[in-house]
């Protein structure tokens, strides 16, 4: 089904999201939306200072990095994000996928460097949920050691307990703590901004900032060596891909609201609170933020730190949740067990699997790094190449779907990519001292990928030869008078509606029966969230045993199949579930030299089968009426 794109003045709510008040929503997402963003001025200025004092810092380029850091906040965040992309919004949802949805309907197909670039958006935000709880908890935790010197050695145990805790509490869900990340987060917004504005006194030429030609002079006489300080400044935006990805769970409105009001002046503040601090005690460049404030308020705000980083790493670990069971239903990944921890909340999910691969690596990433200073240089080539492919995204859209001029469009988002490529130059600068991680997991996830998409594809052809078409079938069973035809319905689960289902075929060869009613059923993955009832089921008779039905989802809906066969009734299909029974079709694979995937591809493949979550759940059948029928290919 073609989804259509929101026109941008439309409401914030859409199917699947009832209203809720403006302020809870906006209350809400200052606790997820913003997590991430939110604690960046506990290092960004830090590093971007330690990348620009190789020959001692200058009063010049102190205030050209705060206002680097802060136009950087003004172009990528506020003009790209809050003004331009969160308008291109798929019925409601935004995020990478959202967006390769929107292009394959401007487009009406989805050509493989579409697929390419979904696959990679998906694999960098991946990358990027492995490295942001490692950097947010270790940078807050470090603070300990300004309090208790002595703490030192204790910053990576206490950062690993924190982290396997995190971890340990993503199966209980969300939702009974959700809650509380909002006012928790409101109060480190408020706190890092009178920290800011308290310290702005101290040096009021930091104001100057506010002026981009500052930051344009610091690159022009600065040069090439100013890409390293590129790469650190680039910290400041890390996060800032959350509003468009979260935009589903809390709309445009509240979103842009909590940036407007509280978000960005917290975080201008802060930045020129630090700088004001740094031009009148150098010394401070070592720790800023941290040593703006005073003895008797320090504890406190590494509580509050480690606290908000915290929610920062739950923001995007249920972000990587929602992004891989988007790329499940694309047809991307195989099928993964999904549990629900709220029945309330929508997006409340659990993946055991995604939880266990990305606790095992952000430990292993603070073992090895031990410090955020070191991990500093893995972090940004995940967001910075996120954010290029978003932008090229963008421009179908704009141009393709909106149908703004080619040169409109260009001259809107040529500058923004133009930034966006040179930051991710910047970031590339620091392969060898940490930047091959996010490199690392983004290489692992897209070959995952791109073996899956390969092997199913090759697997629907070998299952399709000699195959027996199902009117075919239809005819030839009409003229049979070997088989018994049983009471209740039979339905099947294919990908090729059109062939006889290999489970239909081993059933007649080994029990040589037939159903009175038989259901040949295709499960369809809109390039939209959402899927109304009225657009949700399909159905074409094809004789009075055989109906072939096709079932529509969106990419973020749970594909429940017997609910939605019960929608066939009010079109007056016999359905009913207590005498219905559903037939799966479980193949295995034998490896053939002669044909097919490469070796190592094949052995991939087949790993990745065998670790697909059972059919039976993941399509909500009722385990007591499921018969399973096996099948061997080579391949």
């Amino acid at each position: 089904m073609a989804s259509q794109i929101s026109d941008p003045a439309e409401d914030d709510t859409h199917e699947g999201h009832p209203r809720q008040k403006l302020w809870v929503l906006t209350l809400g997402c200052i606790g997820v939306v913003y997590g991430d963003i939110g604690t960046s001025p506990l290092y960004a200025l830090r590093e971007s200072l330690h990348a620009a004092s190789d020959d001692g810092l200058t009063r010049s380029d102190v205030i050209g990095v705060i206002s680097l850091l802060i136009w950087t906040l003004i172009l990528l965040v506020t003009i790209k994000y809050v003004i331009l992309v969160m308008r291109a919004d798929n019925r409601g949802e935004g995020g990478t996928l959202s967006l390769v949805a929107l292009v394959q309907q401007a487009l009406g197909r989805r050509p493989t460097w579409l697929l390419a670039i979904g696959m990679v958006g998906i694999s960098l935000f991946f990358g990027d949920a492995i490295i942001t709880p490692a950097m947010s908890v270790l940078s807050a935790v470090e603070g300990m050691t300004l309090v208790a010197p002595s703490f030192s050695p204790f910053v990576v145990p206490v950062t690993l307990a924190i982290i396997v805790i995190l971890f340990l509490f993503q199966s209980k869900g969300t939702a009974a703590v959700s809650i509380l990340f909002g006012p928790i987060m409101i109060v480190w917004f408020f706190v890092m901004a009178v920290m800011g504005l308290w310290h702005l006194g101290d040096d009021l030429t930091i104001l100057a900032a506010l002026n981009p030609v500052h930051a344009v002079g610091f690159l022009y006489y600065n040069g090439f060596a100013s890409l390293i300080v590129l790469g650190s400044v680039f910290l400041a935006v890390t996060g800032g891909e959350a509003l468009y990805a979260d935009m589903g769970h809390f709309g445009r409105k509240p979103i842009r609201i909590a940036w407007g009001v509280l978000v960005f002046p917290a975080l201008t503040l802060s930045y020129l609170g630090q700088g004001a601090l740094v031009l009148s005690h150098p010394e401070a460049a070592k720790n800023p933020f941290f040593l703006m404030a005073p003895d008797w308020l320090l504890f406190p705000l590494v509580i509050l730190a480690t606290f908000a980083t915290v929610i920062a790493s739950q923001a995007v670990i249920s972000g990587a949740f929602s992004m891989m069971k988007q790329a499940v239903r694309m047809g991307l990944l195989p099928r993964l067990e999904i549990q629900h921890t709220s029945e309330s909340q929508f997006g409340q999910i659990y993946l055991p699997k995604v939880n266990m691969i990305l606790a095992v690596g952000v430990i292993v990433l603070v073992i090895i790094f031990g410090s955020s200073s070191n991990l500093a240089s893995a972090y940004g080539i995940a967001v910075s190449g996120d954010m290029v492919i978003t932008s090229i995204l963008a421009f179908f859209v704009f141009h393709r779907s909106w149908k703004w001029s080619f040169w409109g469009t260009a001259a809107v988002l040529v500058p923004i990519l133009t930034l966006e490529m040179l930051f991710l130059g910047a970031n590339f600068s620091k392969v060898l001292h940490g930047g091959y991680v996010p490199l690392i997991i983004s290489g692992t996830m897209i070959l995952l990928m791109w073996s899956w998409v390969r092997g199913t594809s090759y697997v629907q052809i070998l299952s399709r030869r000699g195959a027996t078409t199902i009117v075919a079938l239809s005819e030839m069973l009409a003229k049979s008078k070997r088989l018994t035809v049983v009471p209740g319905t039979a339905v099947f689960l294919t990908s090729d509606p059109d062939n006889a289902p290999a489970a239909l075929m081993h059933n007649l060869k080994h029990n040589q029966v037939l159903h009175e009613h038989n259901m040949i059923v295709r499960v369809n993955v809109a390039t939209r969230p959402y899927v109304a009832n009225a657009d949700r089921i399909s159905i074409h008779k094809i004789n009075d045993r055989f109906t072939r039905i096709e079932l529509e989802f969106g990419y973020m809906e749970e594909p429940n199949v017997p609910k939605a066969l019960a929608l066939a009734r009010k079109m007056g299909e016999k359905f009913d579930i207590m005498s219905t029974s559903f037939f799966l079709n479980r193949r295995s694979y034998r490896s053939s030299k002669a044909q097919g995937l490469p070796l190592w591809q094949e052995k991939l493949f087949v790993a990745m089968t065998k670790s697909a979550a059972d059919a039976t759940s993941f399509y909500r059948l009722p385990t007591n009426r499921v018969i399973e029928l096996g099948q061997q290919l080579s391949i």
